[in-house]
């Protein structure tokens, strides 16, 4: 089809049709992307939507397994952020990846440095730096070492290093993580500075109402598929926090009547941590579930991980069955027959080289203590046991953990927790980047759980997925209890009017 834009407007960066696979996992599934030449563009979705593996594609730190990218109208094939680099394609992320023992001029010109007679001409490169970053607003000296500087500084240089290196093509991933507002606000000027040369900027967040701020337009990943791309003059919050977390579920999972909950287990007063979730209180009663609604950002995890003991509480405080408990370490919840799937399951969950069976038993030996071995025997007979009942798929409990599908990783986590048989359950993400069959049992279990009385605690970016099954939803924002939503109430349109601080939600 011919292109209509305008010669302005032609993308210098487009991507057609790529996917990546790995294995038991489509990451990129028939991706475009088309970068336009002074335009901010952001790129959203929450985790394993593909936005890091399609950066990762579009550098040459990833090989595609099919489409292809075009730069200037003419295709590419980057084999390495080098090659990008040279191509025209510059990355920073969020942990700024310069070397903090150099000074801002060593870093500024590192591998590039302008020479004399064989030796690094110092003042000259000085001189040259000083120039260079006076063009983006910072009156800093280039000699002093670059741990002299505040991160936002860093993040400047950073910058300054790769557009000097490339050009065309500036890639941000989660520059602002570490930033307060006046820093924000200096990256953003330095940003609008960049593309009103030409520079089309790829600008990679959660934090939307930035997105808003800076982006000219947005492209919206889930689960490694275009949703769409938007033009940010013409789209709101709650659009875009729709186009984010989709409608997907909705044909496959309906909302069940689920019966009054039991006796109060586990109530949380005033727990927090600063800078990392704000002050919240939760009532959890046995047999029923509460879902944690929010954006990637708003403190889901957060909150897991500090009930958990995973983070270690500021302030407040946990009591189970009417009385106080310390939970200052996982070892501690474990005691306390918590349990907890994590969000990540591969670097947080699975030991990938241990078999199935030392991955199922590996909680509930921890909990009995090492110098007491469970015997062979009965081990093997609770790994069976949970293998026929959540019908993990593999060829033998010896395989190592890893060769799993992601599916049946899951199931196997959840076993592995299963059988320190918890009164209290918290999942992290249980349904993320696994297939629909898998999926769908998956949330039966967590029915059945409830069902026969256990406690939940379930964190999710699926909005049709906990309208299925919890009794409750606590919806999260800016890392703090907004909103919670109970009976009739909970609906995805209630939840996504919650995120986006549209009034009450119920």
């Amino acid at each position: 089809m011919k292109d209509t834009l305008t010669p302005d407007d032609r993308p210098v960066l487009r991507a057609r049709g790529v996917s990546k696979f790995f294995p038991g996992t489509i990451a990129l599934d028939d991706v475009d992307l088309a970068l336009r030449p002074g335009e901010v563009h952001a790129l959203l979705g929450e985790n394993g939507a593909g936005k890091s593996t399609l950066i990762k594609c579009l550098t040459g730190a990833y090989r595609r397994d099919a489409g292809l990218i075009e730069l200037d109208g003419q295709e590419v094939e980057p084999q390495s952020t080098a090659d990008s680099q040279k191509l025209g394609i510059g990355t920073v992320y969020q942990e700024v990846n310069l070397l903090p023992n150099l000074t801002v001029a060593e870093n500024l010109f590192l591998g590039r440095q302008p020479m004399r007679a064989g030796f690094v001409a110092r003042r000259r490169m000085n001189r040259e730096a000083r120039d260079v970053l006076a063009g983006y607003g910072l009156d800093v000296d280039p000699g002093e070492p670059l741990t002299a500087y505040s991160v936002a500084i860093q993040q400047v240089i950073a910058i300054a290093r790769a557009v000097e290196m490339s050009g065309k093509v500036l890639i941000l991933d989660e520059p602002t993580a570490s930033l307060d507002r006046d820093e924000v606000q200096l990256l953003f000027g330095v940003i609008r500075q960049l593309t009103a040369r030409g520079l089309a900027v790829v600008f990679i967040t959660h934090f939307l109402d930035q997105v808003f701020d800076i982006s000219d337009r947005a492209t919206v990943l889930r689960n490694g598929r275009v949703v769409g791309t938007v033009n940010m003059s013409e789209v709101s919050q709650r659009d875009v926090i729709t186009m984010m977390l989709g409608r997907q579920l909705e044909a496959r999972v309906q909302r069940h009547e689920v019966g009054p909950a039991g006796k109060g287990l586990v109530a949380i007063e005033g727990l927090a941590k600063r800078g990392m979730i704000e002050p919240f209180s939760l009532n959890i009663r046995e047999g029923e579930v509460v879902g944690l609604a929010g954006l990637l950002g708003s403190g889901r995890t957060e909150t897991c991980n500090l009930i958990f003991g995973a983070v270690q509480a500021d302030q407040g405080r946990i009591l189970l069955r009417e009385k106080e408990i310390s939970v200052s370490r996982p070892r501690d919840a474990i005691a306390h027959r918590f349990a907890l799937c994590p969000e990540d399951r591969k670097v947080d969950g699975i030991v990938g080289d241990l078999s199935v069976r030392d991955n199922i038993i590996l909680a509930l030996q921890a909990r009995q203590g090492w110098m007491r071995p469970i015997p062979r025997a009965k081990v093997n007979e609770i790994a069976e046991s949970y293998v026929r009942a959540l019908d993990i798929r593999l060829a033998s409990l010896d395989m190592p953990i890893r060769l799993l599908s992601g599916g049946n990783q899951q199931k196997a986590l959840l076993a592995r927790w299963l059988a320190t048989n918890p009164d209290f359950l918290i999942l992290d993400e249980p349904t993320r980047g696994i297939d629909v069959g898998a999926h769908a049992e998956i949330i039966a279990l967590i029915e059945q759980l409830r069902a026969d009385g256990m406690a939940l605690l379930v964190a999710s970016s699926e909005m049709e997925e906990l309208v299925a099954y919890s009794t409750r939803v606590v919806v999260l924002r800016d890392r703090q209890q907004v909103s919670e939503l109970t009976g009739d109430a909970i609906t995805p349109e209630n939840i996504v009017r919650a995120i986006a601080d549209e009034g009450e939600a119920a």
